[in-house]
């Protein structure tokens, strides 16, 4: 028994099994039955060697058939998959699914038919058969709706426009994408226009495809409205891969924002659903909990990459780069912060090597560095206009000019005024406290009967008498 075969006998588990006893009029329809059965598996023993003459043989099954049954069924989904998969000829693939669709009402059992709809489904959209044309791709959509619709199947027709949505949402088709989730969300809403509480599970789904989309479109003022819709939605047990999508697409919504804590905070929510739903996506939001992991190659850039950057060693986290481009450069979300994580690095290292030097050439800085003059020359001046660098680049000799005399002055100044402001607020202290002050504090008061002008600015004193 193949797998099409063990299918058919699980998509049976809602079937009556009590016995019913044939008698001998039943003996010709159970030799039809035999007939039909031993030309099935000859057909199918045909598929691989000879696959266009299976297809001419299953066709004479359903051809022969005087009323839809499981054989006919079974013959026109090996028909579809040929045709589809070894055949290539998607167009003829698509008539033998429509006419697989109309047994579904009545010729087979319902977990049967919507486990083979799913199927087909699958491979279709898997592009397991090579690129699928867009426009191929909706007529097998459509025809499965307009089938689930007739049949008032509003289940499986939920399912399957889920699925569509996810195919679209890998294709990029994000027009397409658009439509298809705002007659989701339309199954979701109630008489008085409210979402109904019983969906929401459904509604968790429909969010975690809207999410991605906005994320993947840029549209972060959508996204976060997606992700606080979704974080209200109650009544709901989600698969947790899906809350593990919403989840990481929060995490780097507030990675956005540079809100760090939050951003960790979702990262590792998604892993943890991730994890609980087997999804090798974990490995890609993993901020937490390594060590189970810390052997695999992604986890081990990706640990050796933060290790570096806490010990700023800049060189050693370039080399991680270049020796794991695939798997940490390859990843768009991640590569859009390394620039900033690199320059983060270099920033550093760079305060610190100038830090014994009062004259630095730009292109020893640059060697030093490993990049362009021009590159250095620009994280200098920013370091210059922040205030952590006191100095100027002579733009002629290509040199960075140390100001180590102005900024000992600096300080010593800054010490000095830090000091006036000691003395005088004990100044204040000590005559609010005197007897002669008649009781009266403030640093304003003089002692009583000595005329104000007989003691100058404490400030004035700090400032020009003190060597």
């Amino acid at each position: 028994m193949d797998e099409d075969d063990a299918e058919y006998m699980q998509g049976s588990d809602d079937e009556d099994y009590g016995f019913d006893y044939s008698d001998d009029d039943d003996d010709a329809n159970q030799a039809g039955s035999a007939d039909v059965e031993n030309m099935y598996y000859t057909a199918k023993s045909k598929k691989e060697d000879n696959p266009e003459q299976a297809v001419k043989e299953f066709r004479a099954i359903v051809d022969q058939e005087e009323e839809k049954g499981d054989w006919g069924f079974k013959a026109l989904k090996q028909m579809t998959k040929l045709l589809f998969l070894t055949l290539h000829r998607p167009t003829e693939a698509l008539q033998t699914y429509i006419e697989l669709l109309s047994y579904t009402k009545s010729a087979v059992t319902r977990n049967y038919s919507e486990k083979t709809i799913n199927g087909i489904l699958d491979y279709v959209g898997g592009g397991k058969s090579g690129p699928v044309d867009v426009n191929t791709l909706e007529r097998f959509y459509q025809a499965t709706k307009s089938a689930l619709q007739e049949a008032k199947n509003e289940r499986l027709s939920v399912k399957t426009n889920l699925k569509l949505a996810k195919l679209w949402l890998d294709r990029k088709e994000y027009g397409r994408l658009s439509k298809l989730i705002r007659d989701l969300h339309a199954s979701t809403v109630g008489a008085d226009g409210e979402d109904v509480a019983q969906k929401g599970t459904q509604l968790l789904e429909i969010y975690a495809l809207e999410i991605q989309m906005y994320n993947e479109t840029k549209n972060y003022k959508k996204l976060k409205e997606i992700y606080n819709a979704s974080n209200s939605v109650r009544s709901a047990i989600p698969h947790p891969r899906i809350m593990g999508v919403i989840k990481e697409c929060g995490g780097k919504m507030w990675m956005g924002e540079r809100q760090w804590r939050r951003a960790g905070e979702d990262f590792f929510e998604s892993f943890r659903n991730y994890d609980e739903a087997g999804s090798p996506q974990r490995i890609q939001v993993l901020n937490q909990e390594t060590k189970p992991y810390k052997n695999d190659p992604q986890i081990k850039a990706m640990t050796d990459l933060v290790d570096a950057y806490q010990r700023r060693e800049v060189h050693v986290a370039e080399k991680i780069l270049r020796d794991n481009r695939a798997t940490i450069m390859d990843d768009p979300f991640i590569r859009s912060y390394i620039g900033d994580l690199l320059r983060s690095l270099r920033t550093q290292y760079l305060i610190d090597l100038i830090r014994p030097y009062t004259r630095l050439e730009l292109t020893f800085l640059a060697k030093q560095l490993n990049v362009e003059r021009d590159e250095v020359e620009e994280l200098l001046i920013g370091l210059i206009l922040e205030g952590k660098v006191e100095g100027r680049i002579d733009q002629v000799a290509m040199r960075l000019e140390l100001d180590r005399k102005q900024v000992l002055e600096k300080k010593r100044y800054n010490a000095l005024e830090k000091w006036t402001v000691a003395l005088e607020s004990v100044h204040a202290a000590v005559v609010g406290k005197s007897p002669m002050s008649g009781g009266r504090s403030g640093g304003g008061d003089v002692p009583y009967g000595y005329p104000p002008e007989a003691f100058g600015s404490l400030r004035d004193f700090g400032r020009y008498d003190v060597y």
